[in-house]
């Protein structure tokens, strides 16, 4: 049976399925405004962290905010965060009534200089930037991406340490954040921002990254603060001579470096990023460079003074070696008997250790050997070729050295530059004297390339030094004394007895240490070298 159907009631039916469609589409539009609006409700109020008062407190300090400090830190517009919603599940103590989005770190990755990092930058004005269970899981899930991304990760600290009213929870995420960053040790660049206060179980993670940096007058590390200080040993000590930034780079030198701000501070973490391969098995970052390689500096043929006992800056030899005179030192106010940094030689990073003879005369001490052995092992880390500038007289003498483990300390040295597997060039301007010479990355301990300049003395010792031993008994007698020390000079106060065993490569001219240089590392730039198998080596800590 066929069904007829009106027109007038077709037409009014079509038009109310189309009326009908309409509404409801522009329901739906409706309703996804007000999704957007919500969304980005909830962003304004998580970027506000814990609110404009206390943002400005931050900035009354001279401090900038978390999310500010990510800013200058990357790449215009290339940030990119994670659980900006994530909050602790604590409910101890009122807890449960109080809940700030991003729980006090802000946490992603983005470029510097377009090269990917991780980072991760604690806001102090929420919760003091304290460590809650939740707090170390949004680091934790930023070190795991690091780590298999096999990227470089960036920490900003400025928090109080753990959350009190989480207690083992807290304490637990800690744990697990330090088991990263032992994992990727010599993996990954770790580096370490201090912008505040970094106190208790805080300071452990950059304890166990490759560089920590700090702000002048307002940052500052220690274990335990002034109170528990002044309770347990009765000192009164403020924050700054506990552990400011003048006290970890000068003293302790468990900060490499530090700046008068927070801008200046990323500004130069963003410089040392340039420098560093995103990993162990990463190329050198390579930078286009018009520095001419095979540039001559006639300046340095007369750098050495005609007396050697006096100094001359060792400074002034590395900048007239690497590209455009660039230079980043690292713990440069520690130990400035010896100096150590990153430079570029054809725009390809270098590794670049050198004694400094306008300190101590460029002797070794303590200090000096753990500070240098310390960036040795970086650099073989992560396969940063290493050049060495050798002016030393040897180890410093005392029983101050002697009773503070000179002989342990002066052995890393020489077991970094031992074990280390990337090329090694080495060039001797002056005195090399004694054991001292052999731990400055010498032919013996397999450095690659050896050289040295025409005003070079590689001996047991300096000829004063010698000649008393070896001439006891005519040391009544000044004019024999004199003669016998022009001999001894005339015999080792030159590079040629140890050219002539091989100990030396070449004995170079001041002026062409830069060429030579450059050769030498593109000569080695696919230098292969294996050692024993071994779970681990065990360097006498």
């Amino acid at each position: 049976m066929a069904v007829r159907l009106n027109p007038n009631g077709l037409l009014v039916f079509l038009l109310w399925c189309v009326l009908g469609g309409i509404s409801t589409n522009w329901e739906l539009r409706s309703s996804m405004k007000e999704v957007l609006a919500e969304l980005e409700k909830r962003r304004d109020n998580a970027k506000l962290g814990g609110g404009e008062r206390r943002i400005d407190a931050q900035h009354k300090r001279g401090k900038l905010t978390a999310r500010e400090r990510i800013e200058i830190l990357l790449d215009e517009g290339s940030f990119e965060e994670y659980d900006m919603f994530k909050t602790h599940r604590c409910t101890d103590f009122g807890m449960d009534e109080s809940h700030i989005p991003g729980d006090g770190v802000v946490a992603g990755w983005g470029t510097v200089n377009g090269r990917t990092v991780y980072v991760f930058s604690k806001d102090f004005t929420v919760f003091g930037g304290s460590l809650s269970e939740s707090h170390a899981q949004k680091i934790m899930k930023i070190q795991d991406m690091a780590l298999q991304n096999r990227a470089p990760i960036i920490g900003i600290f400025d928090a109080g340490g753990a959350r009190i009213q989480e207690g083992v929870a807290a304490l637990g995420g800690y744990g697990e954040v330090f088991w990263r960053n032992i994992q990727a040790s010599g993996v990954i660049p770790q580096i370490s921002v201090i912008m505040g206060p970094c106190a208790g179980g805080d300071v452990y993670s950059p304890a166990m990254t490759d560089f920590i940096f700090m702000v002048r007058d307002t940052s500052y590390m220690f274990v335990t603060g002034p109170d528990v200080v002044k309770t347990v040993t009765n000192e009164t000590v403020t924050s700054e001579e506990l552990g400011g930034a003048s006290i970890h780079t000068t003293k302790s030198s468990i900060a490499d470096g530090a700046y008068d701000n927070d801008v200046e501070a990323l500004l130069q973490i963003r410089r040392l990023v340039d420098y560093l391969p995103m990993n162990n098995k990463a190329e050198l970052p390579e930078l286009a460079v018009y520095d001419d390689p095979a540039r001559e500096d006639l300046s340095l043929d007369s750098l050495i003074p005609d007396n050697p006992n006096k100094p001359y800056d060792m400074r002034e030899v590395i900048l007239k070696t690497v590209d455009e005179g660039d230079f980043f030192e690292i713990q440069e106010k520690f130990a400035g008997n010896i100096i150590t940094g990153f430079g570029r030689v054809e725009g390809r990073t270098v590794g670049i250790v050198a004694n400094q003879p306008m300190v101590l005369a460029g002797v070794l001490d303590s200090d000096a050997s753990r500070k240098a052995a310390r960036f040795v092992r970086f650099c073989d880390c992560f396969n940063i070729p290493l050049v060495t500038f050798v002016d030393v007289p040897g180890f410093l003498p005392g029983t101050a050295q002697e009773y503070g483990g000179l002989i342990k300390h002066g052995a890393k040295l020489l077991f970094a530059y031992g074990e280390a597997t990337v090329p090694k060039l080495t060039v001797i301007t002056r005195k090399a004297y004694g054991g001292a010479y052999d731990v400055m990355s010498s032919k013996h301990i397999r450095g690659d390339i050896n050289y040295a300049w025409p005003s070079a003395e590689i001996a047991v010792m300096g000829a004063k030094g010698a000649v008393e031993i070896l001439y006891r008994s005519e040391l009544d007698d000044p004019a024999k004394i004199a003669d016998r020390t022009k001999e001894y000079e005339d015999r080792f106060a030159n590079p040629f007895v140890a050219a002539e065993r091989g100990y030396i490569d070449e004995v170079i001219m001041p002026h062409s240490t830069r060429k030579r240089i450059s050769r030498a590392l593109a000569m080695l730039r696919n230098k292969a070298s294996e050692l024993p198998w071994r779970k681990h080596d065990n360097i006498p800590l």
